[in-house]
């Protein structure tokens, strides 16, 4: 086949409606159509996501807002938990972005708890915690609501910043219910649009922090994003219009569908994988710690991930193999976007009938 249905963590599938999207006719980025798309876009996250939080949408991947957090949110020293390659890369953009930055580490498959952001909290003055909630490298879901309740009772000053990416959109998010200061995520993950667009949820306490901060880039600078849109209600740089489009259409279509019922969907999908993993090898993250959008399996079984991944493509499906160090020793699919329990039992179906089990 020529086309291999995506189940890896990113980019998922598209369904081709919203791909269609991406034909109409350009406009000009400082129309008044622009604006009227673009305001609607913003009222529309605001009720996906149940906020009266700030929101902005970038041309870019959500990984500039790790330099955004960087530049804008760090005024002193950081807190990074590090549980994976992607939490690490927040470590890693705060550390280049020239910011006194600290890693709170734990094993590959582990989460990181409250208890042990509470402790690190004591032992040096932050500004800044930066949190991964689902880590697509190991399929770790870290406890973010309670870390950000933990944070905010003691330290109601340190700005608690998010990275949502893979997660927004097929789990039940709301910032407030989180404390998060700042929520950040991707348009190719759970939104099931082609990659391109970043969106961010951000509170007044972040705008006030921002402004504290000299040095804030040009691109990443917070407050020339959010003054842009409070005076003028579009984007200061020139958006990829033809995506934003896109983007507007998918939301309706999650509002139809609900925050809650796109969870339950999601979480269903995850369920199924869960048990089928249970059955043939082993879940790789700590019990009550799985991501609802992608499975990390452990490989405990030896499997040749490449050759499974070549007869899936033959059926036109497309899953991922461990990421980095992991690779062969875990593999993962990823269920999130637009499909659904009845479409995860027949990839599972397949990589059975591949298996000979």
């Amino acid at each position: 086949m020529s086309h291999k249905r995506l189940l890896i963590p990113g980019p998922s599938e598209s369904p081709i409606e919203v791909l269609q999207q991406q034909t109409r006719w350009l406009i000009g980025h400082r129309s008044s159509e622009y604006t009227a798309l673009y305001t609607g876009i913003i009222e529309k996250l605001g009720k996906y996501f149940e906020t009266q939080r700030h929101a902005a949408t970038l041309t870019a991947s959500g990984t500039i807002w790790m330099d955004i957090t960087a530049r804008n949110m760090v005024k002193g020293r950081a807190l990074a938990g590090v549980c994976g390659a992607f939490s690490d890369r927040m470590y890693k953009t705060i550390q280049d972005a020239g910011k006194p930055v600290d890693a709170l580490k734990v094993e590959p498959g582990m989460a990181i708890k409250p208890e042990m952001v509470m402790e690190a909290l004591g032992k040096a003055d932050y500004d800044t915690v930066a949190i991964v909630h689902n880590e697509t490298a190991t399929g770790v879901r870290n406890p973010i609501e309670d870390i950000g309740k933990a944070i905010k009772k003691e330290y109601p000053d340190i700005m608690f910043v998010v990275d949502t990416v893979s997660s927004a959109g097929g789990d039940y998010l709301v910032p407030e219910k989180l404390n998060a200061d700042l929520m950040f995520m991707s348009t190719q993950k759970c939104f099931a649009l082609p990659p391109g667009l970043s969106i961010a949820l951000y509170s007044d306490a972040a705008v006030e922090r921002a402004r504290s901060i000299p040095g804030r880039g040009h691109y990443t600078d917070l407050i020339a994003i959010h003054d842009y849109y409070q005076k003028k209600q579009q984007n200061p740089t020139t958006p990829n219009v033809s995506l934003l489009f896109a983007l507007d259409y998918q939301l309706d279509r999650m509002l139809k569908e609900g925050p809650k019922a796109r969870y339950e969907r999601h979480l269903a999908m995850a369920d199924l994988t869960r048990k089928w993993a249970a059955k043939k090898m082993k879940m790789f993250p700590e019990p009550g710690y799985e991501s609802i959008t992608v499975s990390t399996i452990a490989n405990t079984l030896g499997k040749d991930i490449g050759a499974l991944n070549k007869e899936l493509g033959k059926r036109g499906y497309q899953i991922a193999n461990g990421y980095g160090d992991l690779k062969e020793k875990t593999f993962r699919i990823g269920h999130m976007g637009e499909w659904t329990p009845n479409e995860i039992k027949s990839l599972l179906w397949h990589i059975d009938d591949i298996w000979g089990e």
